[in-house]
């Protein structure tokens, strides 16, 4: 009862005094899983015979693998002195590159702690000895994003730029890493967008690396729930729970039971974090893992002080006190010197799968090489597929809106004629001289831009300024006209759709104007407006409605399809040249008769 009770207040104590650290720091215990404590067992014994063989070659190599062994168990300053040791080897040697490799490794290292300063020199040495232009440039990249640690946006390009050339020496890991460093950069500039498709890219390259994918993924969570998008943290950390119970990896349903628990609690959801914080302290437990059972006991008791339940808390603690001797016996995380010792048989049998593994890799890179190939072969013939019949689609509708140009053209014709007629029949013969000779100015401007789409301001301005003299010159006494040029629009550099406004002019001419006793009025303006040509065409003749009624059938079926082949024009520019084009008619209300047509152009300066 004595020893329980000292066990019980030894364990309070800790508690109370490191309630930020786990058991596993308080007590002399493993720092990582087993099986990585395995594997710096087995380094560390090959390291030590090949010192007792004062083999210089395989020293070296054995303080560079138990320094790796070291990094990935996440103990930076460990690694960092093994690595010291072995670039000391390999400088002996003059094996140039191990040295740039194991030079790097120690940059990596060094930056890993903060050591920027370090860092940054071993980088810029690492690139100095770099045979290779593109091995420099990384090593660089790598000081130069250091050097702009303060300036996430500078750090930007570096980073990018490594992980193109990462990718063209087919370095997976470190390709994983840079974009690793993508996300962590993309956060500080609170970019989450792009951190979690960076994340997602190391994904990709870290596939063959269990654990690394775990991590990532759950730095995924992480930024969703910063970002309270807590259901897709959520579905992350439970998609990776139900991996970790598929392959009892037990260790990783605990963390993810606990990652569940901090984000229900952000969710306010505190009866689900409670049952997974519980979840993860049963197995941790069961599983003999006094670390994360104290880790789970620390988040329940807090939670429950918050609450004000003294009572739960203090049963929790009762219940880990009363099963503590049982969980330290059974605490498979602890240090046990037997699994530093290993068999060489061991060590050939892993340097065989691992050869067996490269060729795997290698069989396999080369069928996705030539996958990947066959796939982007097909995508760029169907990409050559899709342009011809989108080049021919844009040609067809071409053809049709210059038929629908053209189409006006014989009614123009048609009626000019019968105008010279009526000056020859009616003994006019001055008349029509100068009918004639300004019809076919006309007409030569006209066959000169039947095959533009658009013209310039001036050159339509010049156009229907000839026509509305000729129309003047015959209906003189129904109509005066003028025509209203913004002086803001440069008239020379603006383009504006060819043969879009004369039939608007005979329209208003022809079915509103002809038909006044007395003489009426036709005005044209060009004005400037919000960065928009708009035009006005307006008349006082007999307006819209009293211009049916007096219209022949032949003549409604004209101005109908008149107005079908402008809107058809309209819709085919729009379509062609992205250009918003409108048009709007309307009819005068009021005591003041006549037609108002408005079309309205972009600026456009160049075509």
């Amino acid at each position: 009862m004595k020893r329980q009770f000292l066990i019980s207040f030894s364990l309070f104590c800790l508690v109370l005094l490191f309630p930020h650290r786990t058991i596993a720091q308080a007590f002399p215990v493993q720092k990582s899983e087993k099986s990585k404590q395995v594997k710096i067992s087995k380094a560390a014994d090959d390291l030590s015979r090949s010192l007792d063989e004062n083999d210089e070659a395989k020293i070296a190599q054995n303080y560079e693998k138990l320094a790796n062994e070291f990094l990935n168990n996440g103990d930076n300053a460990k690694a960092e002195e093994y690595f010291k040791k072995a670039l000391t080897s390999y400088t002996k040697l003059k094996l140039a590159d191990d040295k740039i490799r194991v030079t790097r490794s120690l940059a990596k290292t060094q930056e890993n702690q903060k050591n920027f300063d370090s860092a940054i020199k071993n980088y810029e040495v690492a690139g100095s000895l770099a045979k290779d232009v593109s091995e420099e440039k990384i090593n660089l990249n790598d000081a130069n994003r250091l050097k702009n640690a303060s300036n996430p946006a500078s750090q930007k390009d570096y980073v990018d730029s490594n992980i193109e050339l990462l990718k063209k020496e087919k370095k997976s890991e470190e390709v994983t890493e840079a974009y690793v460093q993508k996300a962590q950069n993309s956060l500080d500039l609170k970019n989450k967008k792009v951190a979690i498709e960076s994340y997602k890219k190391a994904l990709v390259y870290a596939k063959d690396k269990p654990e690394e994918v775990i991590k990532i993924k759950n730095e995924i969570a992480k930024v969703y729930a910063e970002d309270n998008q807590f259901d897709k943290a959520l579905a992350i950390n439970e998609k990776l729970l139900t991996d970790a119970r598929k392959s009892k990896d037990y260790s990783t349903e605990i963390k993810q039971l606990q990652s569940l628990s901090s984000l229900y609690f952000e969710k306010k959801e505190p009866e689900k974090a409670i049952a997974s914080l519980k979840e993860a302290y049963n197995i941790s437990f069961e599983k003999g893992n006094s670390a994360e059972a104290k880790k789970s006991l620390s988040s329940l008791i807090q939670y429950y002080k918050t609450k004000g339940l003294n009572k739960e808390s203090m049963a929790l603690y009762e219940e880990f006190f009363e099963n503590f001797e049982k969980l330290i016996r059974s605490d498979t995380t602890l240090i046990d010197a037997k699994t530093f010792q290993i068999t060489e048989d061991k060590i050939r049998q892993l340097e065989k799968e691992k050869t067996l593994k490269d060729e795997l890799i290698s069989k396999k890179n080369t069928f996705n090489y030539f996958l990947i190939g066959s796939v982007i072969l097909l995508l760029l013939l169907f990409l050559f597929i899709v342009k011809a019949l989108y080049s021919i689609k844009i040609k067809n509708k071409e053809i049709a809106l210059q038929s629908l140009r053209r189409e006006m053209n014989p009614h123009f014709i048609f009626n000019s004629l019968n105008s010279v007629n009526q000056f020859i029949s009616e003994n006019k013969e001055l008349e029509a001289n100068k009918y004639l000779t300004s019809y076919s100015n006309l007409m030569r401007n006209m066959m000169e831009n039947s095959n533009k789409d658009f013209i310039s301001l001036d050159k339509e301005v010049e156009q229907l300024k000839k026509y509305l003299d000729l129309e003047h010159l015959r209906f003189q006494d129904k109509f005066d006209f003028e025509i209203i040029v913004d002086e803001a629009l440069d008239a020379e550099r603006v383009f504006v759709p060819n043969m879009i406004l004369q039939p608007h002019l005979e329209n208003a001419i022809w079915h509103g104007l002809r038909y006044l006793n007395e003489k009426g009025f036709l005005s044209l303006r060009f004005d400037l407006k919000g960065g928009k040509i708009n035009v006005t065409i307006e008349d006082n003749g007999i307006g819209l409605t009293k211009s049916r009624e007096l219209k022949t059938t032949n003549q409604k079926i004209y101005e109908s399809r008149g107005l079908n082949n402008t809107k058809e024009r309209i819709d085919l520019l729009n379509e062609l040249y992205k250009k918003n084009i409108s048009f709007k008619i309307s009819e005068k209300r009021g005591e003041e008769k006549g037609t108002i047509v408005e079309i309205v152009f972009p600026l456009i300066d160049k075509i």
